[in-house]
This record gives C-alpha cells, sequence and structure tokens, in this order.
C-alpha cells in the first residue's frame, strides 16, 4: 500500500470517528467519511488491538486487511478515508474469510461498487 494511501496521523483517525459514519459485524468495524476532494484514491487505517494478541498475530490481521483492500481496489469507492478495527473473531480468520467479511461491511455501507463475482463463480 502506498504511502499516500495511509492514514497514520492520530488527527485523521479522530476526524473519521468523530465525523464519518460506521458499520460493524462480528469481526470488523468500519468507519469511513467522505474525503474533500471526491476524485482522489481512498486512504485506510488500521487499527488491531493488543487484546486480539501478540504482534505477530495483530501484524497478520493488518496484512490480510491490507491484501484485502489491495485486491478489492477496482471495486471500492474513491474519495474515502477508511478506518477498520478488528475484533476478536478476526484473530482465528483466513485470508479469504477476512477478505469475505470486509467485502460485506463495505457492501453493507454502500461503498462497493459490486461484488466480485468472479471469485464467487470460481468457488462453486
Amino acid at each position: 500500500m502506498k504511502k499516500e494511501y495511509r492514514i497514520k496521523k492520530n488527527e485523521a483517525f479522530q476526524e473519521v470517528f468523530q465525523k464519518g459514519s460506521s458499520f460493524a459485524n462480528r469481526q470488523l468495524v468500519l468507519y469511513y467519511k467522505k474525503q474533500e476532494t471526491s476524485d482522489a484514491h481512498f486512504r485506510i487505517g488500521l487499527s488491531v488491538s493488543k487484546k486480539l494478541g501478540n504482534a505477530v498475530m495483530r501484524n497478520k490481521i493488518k496484512r490480510y486487511l491490507r491484501q484485502a483492500f489491495h485486491e478489492l481496489d477496482e471495486q471500492v469507492a474513491p474519495g474515502y478515508d477508511f478506518i477498520v478495527i478488528a475484533r476478536q473473531p478476526a484473530k482465528d480468520m483466513a485470508y479469504q474469510e477476512l477478505k469475505k467479511s470486509l467485502t460485506h461491511v463495505l457492501w453493507k455501507s454502500h461503498l462497493l461498487k459490486q461484488p466480485n463475482r468472479k471469485n464467487n463463480k470460481e468457488k462453486q
């Protein structure tokens, strides 16, 4: 993930939390806020609590989420800031399950252009 597509500063996190909207499922909480420049690429910030495990486990979850966003890049609505918070069940999930959960929260928030039908056909 390129540097300009990340949210790292606390002020940026707080702005999304306070002025944005949210949607959640059992595994993830998604906060999102429209950027001032709507044609810009989306930015993501990830938060994984120490309660979920040691540094290895937390970094694994963050890697999975970054990769899922990378694969969904074409489908995610541009011009938004996203904060994704992992919940306790996320630590026991495989990559495909976590990606499906992320797709679910993005779809329910109306921020996904269309679900990835190609992957669904391959599984059947």
